[in-house]
């Protein structure tokens, strides 16, 4: 397995001195589909809310870097072997910090609670936001609900038009611009 705290330690630091935040940390199984675990690692460039590849691959180097210093040095980081994915957030991203219920209130999200819950274990509504350590949601089936946020086990945004229409691209030149191809210029090529 993977030591996550401490991985965190690590690669929160470095995405810092990229001017990054960390979104999430987890060692998951690969979606190469090889079998194998990946470390996933998900930041947004707080100006843009999201990373372009050039960020993900800055990003990636740093993080190799200090992995394979800290395990030069001895540490035991993750055992057995792993692929390192550096990723944006995406669209329907996950929540994983309290500012996150608050900046993005007024969307759909999809919360799991941990085993051991006491109320409904899956909700999935409107989100209204953060307060006193409880997240606030308007649950399809429960209604408004009041759910602690040290109990939840996984959290994100679902798709939805009004998400789409809310998540601005990182860069838009050119889309209004229209390209006529026409048959005179294929004969000329």
């Amino acid at each position: 397995m993977a030591d996550i705290a401490r991985l965190t330690a690590l690669i929160e630091p470095e995405a810092a001195a990229l001017g990054f935040e960390l979104v999430r940390v987890a060692f998951l199984p690969s979606e190469a589909g090889d079998g194998g675990m990946a470390l996933q690692i998900m930041a947004e460039d707080p100006a843009t809310g999201q990373l372009v590849i050039d960020q993900c691959a800055a990003l990636s180097r740093r993080v190799s870097d200090v992995i394979d210093a800290a395990e030069e040095a001895g540490e035991v980081l993750i055992e057995g072997a792993y692929h390192l994915e550096v990723s944006s957030p995406g669209i329907d991203r996950p929540l994983t910090r309290e500012k996150d219920f608050t900046k993005w209130a007024g969307h759909v999200a999809r919360i799991v609670m941990v085993k051991g819950y006491a109320g409904q274990r899956t909700n999935k509504g409107l989100l209204h936001g953060i307060e006193d350590g409880m997240v606030l949601l308007t649950d399809a089936k429960a209604g408004d609900v009041r759910l602690p946020l040290d109990q939840i086990h996984s959290a994100k945004l679902v798709l939805t038009d009004a998400l789409i229409a809310a998540t601005r691209p990182l860069d838009i030149s050119g889309a209004d611009e229209l390209i006529e191809d026409t048959q005179e210029e294929k004969a000329d090529d």
